[in-house]
């Protein structure tokens, strides 16, 4: 049996960050995800999307997020259970937990953290007719190697952050990018929709609002697809490829069967304290948890984990006292690939 002070439910950036702030509490952390490398869909779905809300990035892919993260990690030495998915919770009379995997991996915890993601997903598809048919030939739902579309001609529907940032992005790589919404204001960040308006003014995207795809034309692969505008005929555009961004449809799977409250298919949590959950113990953080004022940003996933962490060091130490301090007092062993001792700040805090 693996044993830990916290298991960490989600390998996703949120859970990668939490092995930082519990290592500098001097807690080690094991990771269960149910994809076979860490980075959740930053690492699967999305590798080469560009990040923008990163402190001190103005820029960073996805990808590259998910190697700093392990970067910053690596002094710590977390455990990881990788290709296995969280199946069942118990929770011991000394109110410790055990989770067991569907592989039978058995996990025991003083605190457990759920930081799942959106959990398993898959997207949203538009009614088109015979849309399966051009999976793989020209309709793709989620972006994972920008080099596709080299020269290529390229259709993008949706009106969030990654229809505006993909399309923002292979402006300067596909010949030629159309992006269809099917209102006039888009739902994204404002500097992307500002960004994208200057792109179309250059002549770089074209932007057609309020309107839809009806339709695909080609025979084994795509060739273009029938746009209609409000109040107007349909129009066929050419196209290589159709790339509708319409959001994941989440599911939570078998965590959502663990008495957890739930609340739209996130786990309800108490956000003016510490982001538990109704089970003491168990804590949810980053976009598979709610509560009033939640953003599902990477960002916000990071603050919840920090302030989950205290909680936890309380929760396993009651006795002890601690002082948050900064952890450039005293540096962290590891950053520049040099051994430093731990920051003072730390070793002060948990002695």
């Amino acid at each position: 049996m693996i044993t830990t002070d916290i298991l960490i439910i989600g390998a996703g950036p949120t859970g990668l960050f939490t092995i930082f702030e519990a290592g500098l509490l001097k807690l080690k952390c094991h990771l269960i995800d149910a994809l076979p490398q860490p980075g959740g869909q930053c690492s699967e779905i999305y590798p080469k999307k560009p990040i923008y809300d990163i402190p001190a990035y103005p820029e960073i892919l996805a990808g590259d997020l998910t190697h700093k993260l392990m970067e910053q990690t690596k002094q710590f030495e977390p455990g990881f259970t990788l290709g296995e998915r969280a199946e069942t919770i118990d929770k011991q009379d000394d109110g410790t937990f055990i989770v067991t995997t569907n592989k039978g991996t058995k996990h025991h915890a003083k605190i457990v953290a759920i930081a799942g993601g959106l959990g398993s997903f898959e997207p949203r598809k538009p009614k088109i007719e015979n849309l399966e048919k051009f999976e793989d030939n020209g309709v793709e739902y989620i972006i994972k190697e920008p080099e596709l579309y080299r020269d290529k001609k390229v259709v993008i529907s949706g009106g969030g952050d990654s229809a505006l940032d993909w399309a923002i992005f292979l402006s300067d790589v596909a010949s030629e990018v159309t992006l269809i919404h099917r209102r006039n204001e888009f739902r994204g960040a404002l500097d992307s929709v500002e960004k994208a308006q200057e792109l179309k003014n250059l002549g770089k995207i074209n932007i057609i609002t309020p309107a839809e795809v009806k339709g695909i034309i080609g025979d084994d692969k795509v060739t273009g697809v029938a746009v209609e505008k409000k109040g107007e005929d349909a129009v066929i555009i050419d196209t290589d490829h159709f790339i509708p961004l319409f959001g994941l449809s989440p599911k939570l799977g078998p965590i959502a069967n663990w008495g957890l409250e739930i609340e739209k298919n996130a786990i309800k949590v108490n956000n003016a304290l510490d982001y538990q959950t109704n089970i003491p113990g168990i804590y949810a953080i980053g976009d598979v948890n709610t509560y009033p004022g939640k953003l599902k940003l990477i960002l916000c996933g990071f603050h919840e984990a920090t302030l989950m962490c205290q909680s936890a060091y309380k929760r396993i130490f009651p006795d002890k006292k601690y002082v948050m301090k900064y952890t450039t007092v005293g540096g962290v062993e590891g950053f520049d690939g040099t051994k430093k001792e731990a920051p003072k700040a730390v070793v002060k805090a948990i002695e």
